[in-house]
């Protein structure tokens, strides 16, 4: 990030940085902290083979208003339109675990685009590896409100992609499910969002909500929890259609299959057949 520079010759905490360390701590908070060491081998257990006959698998571009954003690309090998839905990582970067996450939501039937948070600082294989801390730090480079707009791009790349639809929706998980939320407020083409235990926006953005919204949250997520009271007060008031679930005896990123200190096999796959049931019904 440019951040002016203090006396002490420390960067000033602009606006945008807060933000980011406000997710950071929440994430902390929720236990994310504690994992952070866990090696790159941890991210090896695919779902979905990466040449799964039934999908075609690419990287790619898209365009947002300061260049481009890599991404990985799947869905179903046939010449059919899908509905199509953006995946967004963790805060670990564009890892293994989340292009398989895509592959799954394209074996569903959608055109799922996975974006590399890192591009505009050279990709997550740039950090890898230097392990978490760099790749923490690599994401507080790029400002808040640059990844909000390269996300939100994504959704106008799927709304004219040949193979979909029009009809774009958008699921990430810890810092991708604040940034879910991000793309809702700041999207109004989105049609549906599922932010997994993801930070809240302020309560003045809910009302720019127009996208159907199904939020998915751990039992024992104090960090993130916090939030959810004001952000259903406000979904409510503003009139937003919404579902929240809170999953017994789970733990913050408990969808995460290739990370078992966290992963909670029945609430995931709970979840993963909401999200799946929602993003049908609202993207049909």
């Amino acid at each position: 990030m440019k951040d002016a520079k203090r006396r002490d010759g420390e960067p000033e905490l602009t606006p945008e940085r807060r933000e980011f360390l406000k997710q950071c701590a929440a994430l902390a908070g929720a236990g994310v902290a504690g994992v952070v060491v866990v090696s790159e081998a941890a991210f090896g257990a695919d779902i979905v083979a990466a040449d799964d006959a039934r999908l075609v698998t690419q990287r790619i571009k898209y365009p947002t208003e300061k260049g481009e954003m890599d991404a990985y690309l799947a869905r179903p090998k046939d010449d059919e339109k899908h509905p199509a839905v953006i995946v967004i990582q963790e805060i670990f970067g564009l890892t293994p675990h989340i292009e398989d996450v895509a592959r799954r939501m394209a074996l569903e039937g959608f055109v799922a685009v996975a974006p590399d948070a890192l591009t505009p600082v050279g990709g997550t294989a740039a950090y890898s590896a230097g392990g978490m801390k760099e790749m923490f730090q690599a994401m507080g480079k790029v400002e808040q409100a640059d990844h909000v707009k390269n996300f939100t791009a994504a959704v106008q790349y799927l709304k004219t992609h040949p193979q979909s639809t029009g009809n774009v929706g958008c699921t990430g998980f810890c810092w991708g499910g604040g940034m879910t939320n991000q793309v809702a407020v700041h999207s109004p083409d989105l049609k549906a969002a599922v932010p997994y235990y993801g930070t809240v926006p302020a309560e003045a953005d809910v009302p720019k909500i127009k996208a159907a919204m199904l939020c998915h949250y751990a039992e024992n997520d104090a960090g993130i929890n916090a939030g959810i009271p004001a952000f259903e007060a406000a979904l409510k008031k503003a009139g937003v259609e919404y579902q929240i679930f809170s999953y017994p005896g789970t733990n913050h990123g408990f969808n995460n299959d290739s990370a078992p200190e966290r992963y909670h096999k029945e609430a995931a796959e709970q979840s993963w057949k909401r999200t799946i049931d929602f993003f049908k019904e609202k993207l049909a």
